[in-house]
């Protein structure tokens, strides 16, 4: 299957598609998005060019995209009932650029649209790395120490933990990030089971991708 991934940097992109092939049982044939991201504000800048130019250009079937959500709202179990949006949700966000860009793209290269799979990793991508290894990082965690207003750890703690600084180098968190989803690439349950609505997205939308089509997008 070919397959496009826009991330923040380079590091998430090589981990993201391990996982991806984790959840979809097979390899990826990863095609170029066309336009690069660097952090969230440009990730979701470009990503309406980045549909345009995968639709138009490439036989990509789908598009996976994935950001952090640093401090902002996380996505809940409630943020999917029909015709929800929240403005600070970054999930909310992407998805719905996403059906604003396709809805205006008539059919190319013999399909309707670029499959969509979307996911945030909370509060950083750093927390999926730790899963399996360190109980205390999940979703459940950030979100009770967000109602509470105390997190119960940094974005930049979770670094160190990872990298062992919280300034690594870009090769640095290469090998780190590679080594890390390595754990999760012929069982991603535990991921799904920790962070079930910022990971358990994604894997919902690839496996989505498998069934037969339908007008949600």
């Amino acid at each position: 299957m070919k397959v496009a991934l826009l991330s923040e940097s380079p590091a998430d992109e090589a981990a993201v598609r391990v996982l991806v092939e984790s959840v979809l049982g097979r390899p990826i044939t990863q095609v170029h998005p066309g336009l690069r991201a660097r952090g969230w504000p440009n990730v979701a800048q470009v990503l309406p060019p980045v549909l345009r130019h995968l639709h138009f250009n490439t036989d990509a079937a789908g598009l996976v995209v994935v950001v952090d959500t640093d401090d902002s709202v996380v996505h809940t179990a409630g943020h999917e009932a029909p015709g929800y949006f929240h403005p600070q949700c970054r999930l909310c966000q992407l998805r719905a650029t996403y059906r604003q860009t396709v809805k205006r793209l008539p059919p190319a290269r013999g399909r309707k649209r670029v499959l969509r799979c979307i996911g945030v990793a909370v509060p950083a991508i750093e927390a999926w790395y730790l899963c399996g290894r360190d109980s205390q990082v999940t979703e459940a965690a950030w979100l009770r120490g967000q109602e509470r207003g105390r997190a119960p750890y940094t974005r930049a703690e979770l670094k160190v933990r990872v990298y062992g600084t919280d300034r690594p180098s870009l090769p640095l968190m290469m090998d780190c990030a590679q080594r890390e989803v390595q754990r999760h690439r012929r069982d991603p349950r535990r991921l799904e089971a920790d962070f079930p609505d910022g990971f358990g997205a994604l894997a919902r939308d690839l496996r989505s991708w498998s069934e037969p089509p339908s007008n949600v997008t």
